[in-house]
């Protein structure tokens, strides 16, 4: 089955809002089956929306739009719809006793505009929306199924995933899908195909590799789709087995995996624990790992050392190397980590700092420059040069993710080394 998805909106025409629906909606599509063959975005216009949607039905079966649905006067989605499938607006009850309910969770009062919602075209089959006020619809056409979904989007995500995809499930024979996603890090996405390239050649037919990156991360999805599951399953588990040996130094994880994630279970496994002297990175690194449900087992706190007084003071760098050599360097790095270590009293510990631009760099030091040290304790440090390039907010993405991807190698590396010492 091809789908063609649609949103519709002037303040994604206009920027002032980006499309995420689109992006998860033509994900669980092609996650089950279905391809995506078009996205498409159109204004709030009734009569762009009057044209785009029967095209989009006579060249997919399934179109998917989002937006427009709202009780507000831009919202002219339903009534097109009207048009389009030569039917009328009426009330639905049990619209009408969802809006209801919503509206009295939040003690409001019922107007006008919010019973506006419980109108629906009258050939729609309603896909009712427990977590808002506009329902989703599913209309048929000529052989072709046109679904409207609400544009805010935990209210499209919820819908999309207990309405929408049981309904398609039940009436059409999607194929089986089987993805793996490989998750690396430390390479670049050039480098990456260039060792991979070999592998992709000898791919079994079918089976598709796609590289997906990200700031310091490059996702390699492996994806196979057809009909009996359990061959599929052990056809790209052995390609999954194959990368391992390729690039192991790379990969830390799977499909849905973080490397906060990964550093974390690696601590709880030791019962270690990471604190983080953070000048550059500006507290970007403690974000990540108190994203992590149970961070508290391992994660003791940070010192955001942006000044360098706050090094010298809190984290005993001595003044001289900072006059010596700069703050950017290898040496203050390792001390920030070795006196953060001290500090807070933890078993490791990460330092960053540098130059994340746009201003602040020089021939030597150049923005992007960025060095990262991990200290362990015991006395063990580490620390490298890296080069992120002239972005800001990227620059402290990439430097985050290195930093725990340093922290990762490391605590692996001692592990090895305590078992065969």
């Amino acid at each position: 089955m091809n789908a063609i998805i649609i949103t519709i909106g002037d303040e994604i025409l206009i920027g002032q809002i980006m499309d995420t629906n689109s992006v998860f909606i033509a994900s669980v599509l092609t996650e089950n089956g279905i391809t995506v063959i078009e996205k498409n975005t159109v204004s709030d216009n009734p009569a762009e929306i009057e044209e785009q949607i029967p095209r989009a039905m006579l060249r997919a079966g399934l179109v998917i739009i989002t937006g427009g649905l709202g009780p507000t006067s831009d919202d002219r989605t339903k009534s097109t719809l009207c048009k389009i499938f030569n039917t009328m607006l009426v009330e639905n009850s049990d619209v009408l006793e969802d809006v209801k309910g919503f509206v009295a969770r939040r003690s409001g009062v019922l107007n006008d505009l919010n019973r506006k919602q419980a109108a629906v075209p009258a050939c729609a089959t309603v896909l009712r929306n427990p977590i808002g006020t506009a329902p989703g619809l599913w209309m048929e056409k000529d052989g072709s199924i046109l679904i409207a979904l609400p544009g805010v989007p935990f209210e499209m995500e919820h819908l999309m995933v207990n309405e929408v995809l049981p309904r398609l499930k039940s009436q059409f024979k999607l194929p089986e899908i089987t993805k793996v996603t490989v998750l690396t890090t430390g390479i670049s996405e050039a480098r990456l195909a260039e060792l991979l390239s070999g592998f992709e050649q000898q791919l079994p037919q079918g089976l598709s590799l796609a590289y997906l990156p990200s700031p310091g991360i490059i996702r390699l999805r492996l994806l196979y789709i057809g009909l009996e599951k359990d061959q599929q399953q052990d056809m790209v588990n052995a390609q999954v087995e194959k990368l391992k040996g390729l690039i192991p130094e790379y990969i830390f994880g799977f499909n849905d995996d973080t490397l906060q994630q990964v550093v974390g279970r690696l601590l709880v496994r030791r019962n270690e624990t990471v604190s983080a002297a953070e000048s550059c990175t500006g507290g970007a690194i403690s974000s990540l790992l108190t994203s992590v449900a149970g961070s508290s087992r391992y994660y003791t706190g940070s010192i955001i050392a942006y000044d360098n007084t706050v090094k010298i003071e809190q984290l005993k760098v001595d003044r001289a190397l900072i006059q010596q050599y700069g703050a950017v360097s290898k040496p203050v790095a390792e001390q920030m980590a070795a006196g953060c270590c001290k500090v807070l009293g933890t078993g490791w510990a990460v330092a960053t700092t540098g130059i994340a631009g746009p201003d602040g760099g020089s021939p030597e030091k150049p923005v992007g420059t960025v060095w990262i040290a991990v200290a362990h304790k015991s006395g063990l440090i580490q620390s490298a040069r890296f080069s992120f390039g002239e972005h800001r907010g990227r620059n402290i993405q990439r430097a985050s993710v290195a930093a725990l991807n340093m922290l990762r190698t490391l605590i692996l590396q001692k592990e090895t080394d305590e078992f065969y010492n």
